[in-house]
């Protein structure tokens, strides 16, 4: 399992395809969004959490399709589904590859792109905080959803369909965590829920990506 999470890792890395994409995105979202709605730092302000996590999690979106899809067309995931690794595990090492090379990354420049849209002080940390907990749901159930379009012709589309509605619990509370982090008021609600759902993908959908795998590759 770890020599396929570096595989993985090294392909990402190589081709740009989840690392250097997916950060690409996030900041041209950012720098967009005050040609948009405004230079008003007030109104900047007070979106940013919303924009940000927006942007995070289109982000994420636009690699999703990577996740099986090389190893569909060179033949691998077959060699994989019938290797002693169960397909569990190599759902979960696609999952956690997707999140090192896209979510991690967002995580972590979030802070410096909270400075384009005039994210108050006290935001930046539980910015982090909500992205580190909320973006690796982001993640697990994108790599559910690639592995329910595996080997489909333009199964990118239909993948975005799927996906962005099961996001949107993750979406509401990962903003809210930072909203409210921004306006001091009271997070641990919308903290809970948003580790709950973390746990919860992480937990059950591996097993559901593997069987969906299953039936996909008879």
């Amino acid at each position: 399992m770890i020599a396929l999470l570096l595989r993985d890792l090294k392909l990402a890395m190589r081709a740009g395809g989840g690392f250097g994409l997916g950060l690409a995105f996030f900041l041209i979202v950012t720098v967009l969004v005050p040609f948009g709605v405004g230079p008003e730092s007030a109104l900047l302000s007070r979106i940013a959490p919303g924009i940000l996590w927006m942007g995070a999690l289109l982000a994420c979106l636009l690699s999703l399709d990577r996740i099986f899809a090389l190893d569909w067309e060179d033949g691998s995931l077959d060699l994989l589904a019938t290797s002693p690794l169960p397909l569990e595990a190599v759902a979960t090492s696609k999952a956690v590859a997707h999140w090192l090379t896209t979510g991690l990354p967002l995580t972590l420049v979030s802070p410096v792109l909270g400075l384009l849209l005039n994210l108050p002080t006290s935001g930046y940390l539980w910015l982090v905080v909500s992205l580190g907990l909320g973006t690796p749901a982001l993640s697990v159930i994108g790599t559910f959803g690639a592995a329910l379009t595996v080997g489909l012709k333009r199964g990118g589309l239909l993948l975005s369909l799927l996906v962005l509605p099961l996001y949107v619990p993750t979406l509401i509370f990962g903003a809210e965590v930072a909203r409210r982090g921004v306006e001091g008021l009271t997070l641990s609600a919308p903290l809970l829920l948003l580790a709950g759902i973390s746990l919860a993908a992480v937990a059950v959908l591996p097993f559901v990506s593997a069987l969906v795998l299953r039936v996909n590759l008879r």
